[in-house]
């Protein structure tokens, strides 16, 4: 079995292949997962006999934690775009902000909707916004487009129960109500360096015509009536309440009847099940498409996203058992490399390489996340920084460049200047967000 800098070299030529197989030969990511961890697998040395075993535990054993939430996720996101209640959440905000300050309220917007919707669906559908809000404010359609995106991918990479920041949260062990926290801590400051100050600054070099793509699809998920503002930011809210709940409870009263029940339904499948059956009736007023339609297309997106995620766990697997990890754990240890600093490096490099912020959440934690005690970090604060590290360095192998570049009517220069180092910028913004938390390590709870 191969040990030492050979186990390195393994690695690195897996990663060549993953790479290769997406990229080059446009094989589908679960299946070049799957493909590369088996393959992995055998280069080590395991038995044969074993590496099936190892790749279906790994494959199990991350869906075991995130599968049924992915699912309800995907759904409660569904029910909320069909309502109207992330627009109505997006008019709330930029209201409040004001005109002189709308594209830091549009990135905030962004942050927020990004947590129960994916990254796409919320791009397409505040898109809308972004026209009329140039032509109020005079600030350039790309300032507003660049702090769109860096708000929504920021949230997309850092906050639960998104699936990717929630593998990484079960993958490093961490209480989740605090992970959800100290994410939203690091994700703010990110989107207002990146998306905001960055996105004037970008937007008074580029120039751009002002006109904006429209989305086919918003017709017919027209709301049936107007929702309010109040219920619409009661459903966002909800399920992340819910498991705040039971971090909360647990910390002010330990093994009492009140943590018991808020430990149940703070759980956070079940806190999103409730959320997702308050949603079918609550919302069902306010959505024109029938209920069938929502389901289908809520499951036909959490299929792919479920295969590729527990397809990372099993690559994760077998590069945990081959005994990387330890000999990581050493090499680190001479070359002085910060573990913080490793773990932002090795998911920026598989971000911008496989261009799936997904897969780079899903692997880097199922290799690192283990071994966040033998590395002397915080779970919490080794799981901020990888996902930090999957913020930035969009490129044209991620399909997000393409939404922003198409109905941002970006060039691909353009969209370079603003969303790839807009987002990269917020990503080095929440890296330098979660060691100022670690500051304080030892002070502020599950840190």
């Amino acid at each position: 079995m191969a040990t030492g800098n050979m186990l390195i070299i393994i690695f690195l030529l897996s990663l060549a292949v993953l790479f290769f197989f997406i990229l080059k030969l446009k094989l589908d990511p679960f299946l070049s997962l799957i493909t590369v961890a088996v393959g992995t697998a055998i280069v080590i040395g395991f038995e044969l006999k074993e590496v099936a075993s190892i790749v279906a535990s790994g494959f199990g054993n991350t869906l075991t934690g995130v599968g049924i939430l992915i699912g309800l996720g995907v759904i409660f996101g569904e029910f909320l775009a069909a309502s109207g209640a992330i627009e109505k959440i997006a008019q709330a905000v930029l209201k409040g902000f004001g005109n002189r300050r709308s594209a830091a309220g549009l990135g905030l917007t962004g942050t927020v909707v990004s947590i129960p919707v994916f990254f796409d669906a919320a791009f397409v559908i505040l898109s809308g916004l972004i026209k009329s809000l140039s032509r109020k404010t005079g600030i350039s359609v790309v300032s507003f487009v660049t702090a769109l995106g860096v708000g929504l991918i920021t949230a997309h990479s850092m906050i639960p129960p998104t699936p990717g920041p929630m593998v990484v949260a079960e993958n490093t062990h961490s209480d989740l109500g605090l992970f959800i926290f100290y994410g939203l801590v690091c994700a703010v400051p990110a989107t207002l360096v990146g998306g905001y100050f960055y996105g004037l600054f970008v937007g008074r070099r580029v120039q751009h015509s002002g006109e904006i793509e429209a989305a086919a699809s918003l017709e017919e998920i027209t709301p049936k009536k107007e929702i309010s503002t109040g219920l619409s930011f009661f459903m966002l809210a909800l399920p992340i309440v819910l498991i705040l709940s039971n971090t909360v409870s647990q910390l002010l009263f330990p093994n009492t009847t009140l943590s018991l029940f808020f430990g149940f339904i703070g759980e956070k499948n079940v806190a999103l099940l409730i959320s997702v059956l308050i949603a079918i009736v609550v919302l069902s007023p306010y959505i024109s498409v029938s209920h069938g339609k929502l389901y289908s297309q809520a499951i036909n997106s959490a299929g792919i996203i479920i295969l590729i995620t527990g397809a990372g766990g099993a690559f994760g697997a077998v590069i945990n058992q081959s005994g990387i990890g330890d000999y990581l754990i050493k090499t680190m240890q001479n070359w002085s490399i910060p573990a913080l600093v490793l773990a932002f490096i090795f998911s920026q490099i598989l971000r911008a390489s496989l261009g799936s912020a997904t897969v780079a959440l899903v692997t880097t934690s199922s290799i690192l996340g283990p071994l966040a005690g033998d590395l002397g970090v915080s779970p919490i604060l080794l799981g901020l920084a990888i996902c930090s590290g999957a913020v930035g360095l969009s490129l044209p192998n991620d399909s997000g460049f393409w939404v922003v570049n198409k109905f941002g009517k970006l060039t691909i220069p353009q969209t370079l200047k603003a969303w790839t180092i807009g987002g990269f910028l917020a990503g080095l913004t929440s890296l330098a967000m979660v060691y100022i938390l670690s500051l304080f390590s030892g002070i502020l709870p599950g840190l």
